[in-house]
């Protein structure tokens, strides 16, 4: 084939990554451009669907540059990006409002009044295997209609955050159904819309974009785009898929039995299926895969490295001081920091509830703590009791996950997979062999790489397709050290069932 490059795009929370890779799966150019998140109230978080769509612009630029790429050599772009978000569009296509993201906490009643209107928790698992979440775009939705009554009657369609960049350049509406998995409206079993609960919320499906499988084509780059950005008129666009899914298959995941454990803002715990699975107690998330036929099996933490970035932010000044007077990284410093202590911190264990939590206690009102100082500790302790406790949330899901099918190793990727410390943490804490795998930390832009792949028939399907991301490192449990980390984490458990009334009465006084 003589068109050899793939490009994906990665709509994130703090940026826009824009990768292209050759069919070896080597990636020749990447960039970054962030853009903010705005907090207009507590538990609020949104963004300007126009600061994404000017970040993509100029990611894209940045990396036809770099690479020196003939346009013409691109065989296709496809698509990973925040999931949850309501981006809604009136009759024009016109965005109506900020985006409401994923991490957004302000839809607890609406979550409630749907999940009561179903029959409960396991009447609304009989539509989508899934809980209706704070975080889904289904509750968005409820409270637009809800509290701003005039935005709603304007809107004609929602689309998740990295839809509407493919809308922005192929001038086409739709979704993916791996990001249509994670609205809370959509039945993975039949990878369709529940029309029964859309029903039951008094929706109208009109406002539901057309669901589609990963690979598909989406529509081709217009006129418009292509001088923007210096992308050829009518490059394939492929659907793509949301990020919690699409990274694990950048990751590699596309078979049971690897776990993938990604600790970047958030932290998630995620294993491919190759059958549907019932959810019990809808204790995980079930979305649907990156090709038909094929589901992920998904528990996410919703603070992780962001946890250990507010730590560094906002206590460890003096490790940025030194760390910018060596011209060194400050998580290599604090790392430094953290191996002075030992595994167990001491007995100092960090509760990472920062932005609330979902798996395995989907509970807005959860707050994050440090347990068990004493006058006897150090900063070392708190500083590794921090990457020891995002650690326990992700070995909770561990736990959960190796209900469907037994973990037999784990691929990490994200922030926390630089460290060896926190790579030796997690091998030592899951009792898993632990992977890096080449190209992983690209994120879901790796993924959506992949699937753009697989859609320009470059790879037959996905499981040919990662046969080009090879191990970079290996590490091992250290039986010496699992005894401490087994007896923090029974700990670790306990904490929230002990703290939960606190949390409960903190929210009812307005903390």
């Amino acid at each position: 084939m003589s068109k050899k490059y793939l490009i994906g795009l990665d709509v994130g929370t703090s940026g826009a990554k824009c990768i292209i890779a050759n069919s070896d799966g080597k990636v020749v150019a990447s960039s970054t451009q962030e853009y903010p998140l705005y907090t207009p109230k507590p538990g609020w978080a949104e963004q300007n669907p126009e600061d994404w769509w000017q970040a993509c612009v100029r990611g894209l630029k940045v990396i036809l540059e770099k690479s020196g790429v003939n346009p013409a050599d691109i065989a296709g772009v496809s698509y990973s990006g925040q999931m949850h978000g309501l981006v809604a569009l009136d009759e024009n296509s016109q965005v109506i409002r900020p985006a409401i993201l994923w991490c957004d906490q302000r839809t607890q009643a609406q979550c409630d009044w749907i999940t009561e209107k179903a029959g409960g928790l396991e009447g609304l698992l009989t539509y989508t295997n899934n809980r209706m979440l704070t975080g889904y775009t289904g509750g968005k939705i409820l409270w637009l209609r809800d509290e701003e009554p005039e935005n709603f009657n304007k809107m004609v369609l929602f689309v998740c955050p990295k839809d509407y960049i493919r809308f922005r350049m192929t001038g086409k509406l739709g979704i993916d159904v791996s990001d249509a998995s994670g609205t809370g409206f959509f039945d993975v079993r039949s990878r369709a819309w529940s029309d029964g609960l859309i029903a039951l919320a008094g929706l109208d499906k009109s406002i539901f974009p057309e669901a589609h499988e990963s690979t598909e084509l989406a529509g081709t780059v217009t006129g418009e785009c292509a001088a923007l950005t210096g992308l050829p008129e009518g490059l394939a666009c492929y659907y793509g898929g949301g990020d919690a899914v699409i990274q694990t298959t950048g990751g590699g995941m596309v078979k049971p039995g690897t776990m993938g454990v990604v600790i970047g803002t958030s932290g998630n715990v995620a294993m491919a299926l190759d059958k549907y699975e019932d959810n019990p107690n809808g204790a995980l998330q079930l979305f649907c895969g990156n090709e038909p036929g094929s589901w992920m099996a998904l528990g996410v933490t919703l603070t992780a490295g962001g946890g250990y970035r507010w730590y560094k932010d906002e206590l460890c000044e003096a490790e940025s001081i030194k760390a910018k007077a060596e011209g060194r990284n400050v998580f290599d410093v604090m790392g430094e920091t953290a191996e002075q202590s030992v595994p167990g911190a001491n007995g100092v264990v960090f509760t990472p509830y920062l932005t609330g939590e979902r798996c395995p206690y989907p509970d807005p009102n959860a707050r994050a703590s440090f347990y068990g100082l004493t006058l006897s500790h150090k900063k070392a302790d708190i500083t590794r009791s921090v990457m020891e406790g995002v650690t326990y949330s992700l070995k909770q899901l561990v736990d959960i996950m190796g209900s469907f099918v037994p973990g037999e190793k784990v691929y990490t990727s994200g922030g926390g997979s630089v460290s060896a410390l926190w790579r030796q943490m997690q091998a030592d804490i899951f009792n898993l062999p632990v992977y890096t795998m080449a190209g992983a930390n690209e994120g879901g832009a790796y993924g959506a790489v992949l699937v753009a792949g697989v859609g320009a028939g470059i790879w037959k399907d996905l499981g040919e397709a990662v046969q080009v991301i090879k191990p970079e490192t290996e590490t091992h449990p250290d039986p010496a050290n699992q005894p401490a980390y087994n007896k923090t984490y029974e700990i670790y458990n306990m904490l929230y069932h002990a703290l939960k009334s606190v949390y409960d009465k903190s929210a009812e006084l307005g903390y």
